[in-house]
């Protein structure tokens, strides 16, 4: 893979930030901005962007739109899991049908996992 330079990844990050997508708005002001725990929105990791990131349990919420369903896409979904999980990370990953159709399970299921990162 060919490194990304940290102000490209900056400018990007920022883009994302500033164009979420309808579930990441969801999960973001449904919920992830109201925890006690602080979650930061594309958190750069390494050459990668994660949707959503906890630094105090090392955990980084993905949500999957149509893109992720490629050969491709799962590939790359493949290689930046082994990335951030061989750096220690958690990744849980979400599609957005999930969002739409079980938003209070995807809450609880990040729930669990933060609970379980703190024993």
């Amino acid at each position: 893979m060919k490194p990304v330079s940290n102000h490209s990844l900056n400018r990007f990050s920022k883009d994302l930030r500033n164009n979420m997508t309808e579930e990441e708005c969801r999960l973001w002001f449904g919920f992830l901005r109201n925890l006690s725990v602080h979650v930061r929105r594309q958190k750069i990791i390494g050459n990668y962007i994660a949707d959503f990131y906890c630094s105090k349990h090392k955990l980084v919420i993905e949500l999957d739109g149509s893109q992720h369903y490629s050969e491709e896409g799962q590939e790359y979904d493949r290689k930046r899991n082994e990335c951030m999980t061989s750096q220690g990370y958690t990744v849980l990953r979400f599609t957005n049908a999930d969002i739409n159709m079980r938003f209070s399970a995807v809450c609880e299921e990040i729930l669990a996992k933060m609970k379980k990162g703190e024993g």
